[in-house]
């Protein structure tokens, strides 16, 4: 099994985070490459769509309002791995109200490339993600 894990502080406090991505239908709000989320199930899953079109979909785990966090697992996505699970939590920084820790982690199993091929596609998903978040968070 492969993971990464990526860590962004954001100059908001937790809760202006939290409010702008702890939708589990809130992804296009922050986040430029998936201009869509389509709830199904009930709004324990969501169908999304890549700029490409690809489409990509995803079961809620876990959804934790107090901590901030929610985890989720990929049923269907053009991703070379499987058993995908995935993290987003907003951590508070001591000392500093105005401003957060995301962290955006994940863990799957390579299929058809290697551990480190996997993990470095994911780290730029993160990376790239959390650098939207910023943006999105600035231009509020």
């Amino acid at each position: 099994m492969a993971s990464t894990s990526v860590s962004r502080v954001v100059q908001a406090s937790p809760d202006e985070v939290w409010n702008l991505i702890g939708g589990f239908h809130s992804l296009p709000d922050w986040l430029p490459y998936i201009p869509q989320s389509v709830s199904e199930q009930g709004g324990r899953a969501r169908r999304l769509a890549n700029a490409d079109g690809e489409v990509i979909i995803e079961q809620l785990t876990a959804y934790e309002l107090q901590e901030r966090s929610y985890s989720y697992a990929i049923l269907q996505a053009p991703f070379p791995v499987t058993g995908y699970l995935s993290t987003l939590r907003v951590h508070t920084m001591p000392g500093r109200p105005e401003a957060s820790e995301v962290q955006w982690s994940g863990r799957f199993v390579p299929v058809g490339v290697s551990d480190r091929e996997a993990e470095a596609l994911f780290t730029g998903i993160y990376q790239d993600g959390l650098d939207a978040l910023v943006t999105a968070i600035d231009t509020r």
